[in-house]
């Protein structure tokens, strides 16, 4: 059986005054129906590019999009536009970022989830505003009729949220994308937003793609993670290998700067060295090598493809560190040891391997 989504090769480019930025490059991923993808990275490493590019919405004279992006056996990047409204809202819908951006502060939050039903549905304004009722109940909206006549400026940051979800959730998509769910919320409420979604994950059945900087906001709704560096996936696998044999040093990075309630002596997180590389000038090479602890002078030269690891074909990595190193690294920095130190327990016992 097909996949639902079927990303292939992506590649997006913006023509800027100051040279041509390489956002996305190179993307390939499958998702099937009622999975979820968590898509992970830093800003800035094209995650919310590739998300918007498959609705059309980076589409202008100057952004190039090469790739093909296969949803339901259709290839939304050649779709017309005419054909991508049809599509957006109704078979595909997105959580944006800012829910207080993206909803109009003009009109009441009833008149625009109605809004969402009356563009693609032969419906009444009554069955439209109905509908709108039904789905704030579903995503825990006390008191829905009431809110109806709500502007978004009168509503709690979770709630305006919850809102937009249930705007995605209109017409019953059979795909959600989310990009950061989560962002600007407490604790609390992101809690709550992450356990909405995985119960309508298993509810509706819809598959989800989640973007997010937080590989913790992913951990236990998305089957598979995709981590994303300088516009490329650099590593790939299930959720579960991801944080428990991840092979690749910048998701190394990524799990050393969570936070961890199980990190009871007051251990200090371990932020990632350096910063993000231009996308217009990007490092030759490995990408991930200025800011790499385990850099070889071969990883500033060449530039290693997405292979699968040996004994297993679900997990893709990008990195030029042999994979017995790579796992040596990985149990030193689990058992706590400073990445400086466990570069240097790896080369030692290379060294004594000759």
């Amino acid at each position: 059986m097909a996949p639902l989504l079927s990303v292939e090769n992506l590649s997006v480019s913006f023509d800027t005054d100051d040279g041509v930025v390489h956002a996305v490059d190179g993307v390939s991923f499958q998702l099937e129906a009622g999975a979820v993808l968590g898509v992970v990275g830093e800003s800035g490493s094209g995650k919310s590019v590739s998300s918007l590019t498959l609705l059309g919405l980076t589409r202008s004279a100057r952004t190039t999009v090469t790739g093909r992006a296969s949803f339901d056996g259709e290839d939304l990047l050649a779709a017309p536009e005419e054909r991508l409204r049809r599509l957006r809202g109704n078979d595909v819908a997105m959580i944006f970022q800012d829910p207080l951006s993206a909803l109009h502060p003009f009109y009441r939050v009833g008149a625009q989830l109605s809004e969402a039903v009356l563009a693609h549905r032969d419906v009444s304004k009554q069955e439209a505003r109905d509908r709108a009722v039904e789905m704030l109940g579903l995503v825990g909206i006390a008191d829905a009729k009431r809110r109806l006549d709500s502007y978004p400026h009168e509503l709690s940051g979770g709630t305006r949220q919850r809102v937009m979800i249930a705007m995605a959730l209109m017409n019953d998509p059979k795909l959600l994308i989310a990009d950061e769910p989560t962002t600007a919320l407490d604790v609390t409420v992101q809690a709550q937003i992450l356990e909405l979604l995985a119960r309508l994950r298993d509810e509706l059945g819809m598959a989800m793609v989640i973007v997010t900087h937080d590989l913790g906001v992913v951990a236990s709704i998305a089957d598979e993670v995709a981590v994303m560096y300088a516009g490329r996936i650099v590593e790939r696998a299930s959720t579960e290998t991801i944080f428990d044999a991840p092979e690749h040093p910048y998701t190394w990075g990524l799990l050393g700067s969570m936070p961890r309630l199980d990190a009871l002596d007051g251990a200090d997180l371990v932020p990632i060295p350096g910063r993000p590389p231009s996308l217009i000038a990007r490092p030759g090479g490995c990408h991930f090598h200025p800011r790499c602890p385990y850099v070889r002078e071969a990883h500033k030269v060449v530039d290693p493809e997405l292979v699968a690891v040996e004994d297993d074909p679900a997990h893709a990595v990008r990195c030029l560190l042999p994979s017995a190193t790579r796992r040596r690294v990985w149990q030193e920095l689990r058992a706590g040891v400073a990445p400086e130190r466990a570069r240097t327990d790896v080369i030692e016992a290379e060294e004594g391997e000759r």
